[in-house]
């Protein structure tokens, strides 16, 4: 947990978090007086049912939030933030509780005691401890191993930490809690510190608890429970149901739709392994009953069960990204900035993608609006994030800011280099691997991006060997191409890089040496390629060929294509053919075999290939060739042209268009 985050919430996540436990433990204590009598229901065990009753988990969220692939969206931030606020006004409730109660058995003094020695704790651990793991951590170099006499230390501390609270008499949940507050997330001590206790105690010691609490349920105790084990269990129902209808109201008052708001509702009821522990802890030490510990313990399984099915029915983040707009080069105008965000997973796609658009050639003609955004895996930390570098003053944000220093420093000098023609934002997401796809998304809905560039999850040495390969990277690329609000390209890196004083050239005339080919065959994603390539010849600073590939006329007249995709198709080449430092090659072609073999000695010339993805598109020109393809992400003539056996020592684009969907036909 990031204790950084509760100052970051926000005033909705504090309200949320604070208001979802406080109303529904006044609404239990007031059920509890008027069913029982009881007029002092601080100084007994019904106020610590009460926040058990009410109380939201944080590690039961994460986990229900982690399950539904919704961790880092809008709502699961929400959630998480939320959870966090209740998880630490649940703890000082708690506290609270057992001075209230220990007045009357230890006095006053005693419990004034006991506060100063809580207090004590807490600033040992937030102004002691912390402080020198952070230096141990500063101390390990970057990427490096953390020193084991320091790690298993820190080890030893954290199994310890029971012991250590109760000489503070505090509650002992208080100890482990607090410690692991302080201790630094992500890497290299909170990351190697999961990594160390993830197996043993995910893997083995919860299955085992978990088990051995559903052995103990006998539901014959269920059928038969007592009188106050039924005035439980109606102060726990009308406990929920008032922690829902908060849950519910909050939200809706602070403007967020119904369907969002019912389903952070229900994750905000959910409960899971933290309350059958509790239960567990209160039934060992003879505070509830059998009854009371099997009837909560069912209601604990029984929401655990229904809350997923719920959230997942009411809330489905990928509708957000459906756009009645068009979002695309095509249609974005040519004299404003085109939005761009340029994704970054290691530093050697940094080059790549500066290569590139130096390629491209920005200028004043052509501006470009430059969104950077490296992404990080969620590692050592619970709660993802989304860092904005230019945003950045001093404290947290400067923290931060180590994620992407290098990454930030080099695309400052790319803007510096390209002034007024291209201006840059770097931010940074930590996130799960297979969530990613939702920090990308996002960050195009907000900024009303037209062209997404992933890099490809293969990286070639020069010598056309394999230098690395990420199927999570490829997973998401895949998931971009579904999902994405705008149109996304994938930049395959050649075995060559992109050189831009060999490819750029103020007066570069239609016989000079050109730098970027264009494929085209037809169709929406050819077009969109086809766009990105008139808006890089507006600067004349670059050498453009277009090439042509249609079927031989024998083809066509059987074919005898006049849909309006081939209208548009001729439409677009006839603007094409009329900028004059463009040169234009046009090939007729049987079939795939015959595509291939007239592309193969043509590229060799150019730095940057653009293609279009085409994806399920069956043409004479590319038939026979679907079988060999390797990476349907790309498309054919992608994975045709930056294969290993085509040569490939240019850096192939392949730009797919903006993918319009309809509500219930999401791709």
């Amino acid at each position: 947990m990031d204790i950084r985050s509760v100052y970051k919430a926000g005033r909705k996540a504090i309200c949320i978090g604070v208001l979802t436990v406080l109303v529904p433990i006044a609404a239990c204590l007031i059920t509890d007086r008027i069913i029982t009598g009881e007029t002092d229901l601080i100084r007994n065990k019904n106020f610590f049912f009460s926040i058990t009753y009410s109380g939201t988990s944080f590690p039961v969220i994460h986990i229900l939030l982690s399950e539904l692939k919704i961790l880092n969206s809008e709502l699961g931030r929400l959630g998480l933030s939320a959870a966090i606020v209740s998880d630490m006004v649940s703890v000082l409730l708690v506290n609270i509780g057992n001075w209230v109660n220990n007045v009357g058995v230890k006095g006053s003094k005693a419990v004034l005691e006991d506060m100063g020695l809580t207090i004590a704790f807490v600033v040992i651990v937030f102004l002691v401890l912390r402080p020198g793991m952070k230096w141990f951590a500063r101390r390990t170099p970057e990427g490096g191993k953390i020193n084991d006499v320091f790690l298993y230390a820190a080890v030893l501390l954290f199994m310890l930490s029971p012991t250590v609270t109760s000489l503070f008499r505090a509650a002992i949940l208080f100890g482990p809690f607090f410690l692991g507050l302080a201790t630094p997330d992500g890497p290299p001590l909170g990351s190697t510190l999961v990594e160390k206790f993830e197996p043993l105690v995910s893997g083995i010691f919860l299955p085992l608890f978990v088990s051995t609490c559903g052995m103990r349920m006998d539901l014959e105790f269920v059928q038969k429970p007592n009188k106050y084990a039924k005035d439980q269990i109606v102060a726990a129902l009308v406990t929920l149901i008032f922690k829902f209808f908060v849950s519910l109201a909050l939200p809706l008052s602070f403007k967020m739709p119904k369907q969002d708001s019912l389903a952070l509702a229900f994750i905000m009821i959910t409960k899971g392994v933290f309350e059958i522990g509790v239960y567990s802890m209160f039934f060992d030490a003879a505070v509830i009953s059998e009854d009371i510990f099997n009837i909560m313990s069912i209601m604990t399984v029984l929401l655990a069960s229904i809350v997923p099915i719920a959230v997942r029915k009411l809330y489905d983040p990928s509708r957000k990204y459906l756009s009645y707009k068009k979002r695309s080069i095509l249609n974005s105008k040519v004299n404003e900035d085109l939005r761009v965000i340029g994704c970054i997973h290691v530093p050697g796609n940094v080059k790549s993608i500066i290569n590139m658009l130096n390629a491209c050639s920005p200028s004043k003609e052509s501006p470009i609006a430059l969104d950077v955004l490296h992404l990080v895996k969620l590692s050592g930390r619970a709660t993802p994030l989304f860092i904005a570098h230019q945003k950045h003053g001093h404290g947290i944000a400067r923290f931060e800011s180590s994620y992407s220093e290098n990454i930030v420093l080099a695309f400052n000098q790319f803007e510096r280099d390209n002034w007024e023609a291209v201006s840059v934002n770097v931010f940074t997401a930590v996130s799960p691997r297979n969530l990613m796809y939702e920090d990308i998304c996002n960050l195009a809905m907000n900024n009303l991006t037209s062209f997404i560039i992933l890099p490809f999850h293969r990286r070639y040495n020069a010598d056309g060997s394999i230098e690395s390969e990420d199927q999570a990277i490829r997973s998401l690329n895949c998931s971009i191409l579904d999902k994405s609000p705008c149109s996304v390209g994938i930049l395959v890196e050649g075995h060559r890089s992109i050189n831009h004083s060999n490819s750029i050239d103020s007066t570069l005339s239609s016989d000079s040496s050109p730098g970027i080919a264009v494929i085209f065959l037809g169709g929406k994603d050819d077009r969109e390629a086809l766009a990105l390539a008139r808006r890089i010849s507006i600067g004349q600073r670059v050498g453009l060929t277009v090439i042509h590939i249609k079927p031989s006329k024998a083809i066509r007249i059987i074919l005898a294509d006049d849909d309006s995709d081939t209208i548009l198709n001729d439409e677009m080449l006839r603007i094409t053919k009329e900028i004059k430092n463009i040169r234009y090659i046009e090939k007729e072609v049987n079939d795939g075999p015959e595509t291939s073999t007239f592309l193969r000695p043509l590229l060799n010339d150019y730095q940057l290939v653009i293609a279009g993805r085409r994806y399920g598109m069956e043409d004479p020109q590319t038939f026979g060739l679907e079988e060999w393809i390797e990476f349907k992400e790309i498309g054919i003539i992608g994975d045709l042209v930056s294969s290993q056996d085509f040569g490939g020592n240019y850096s192939v684009l392949i730009v797919q268009q903006q993918q319009l969907q309809l509500i219930g036909n999401i791709a």
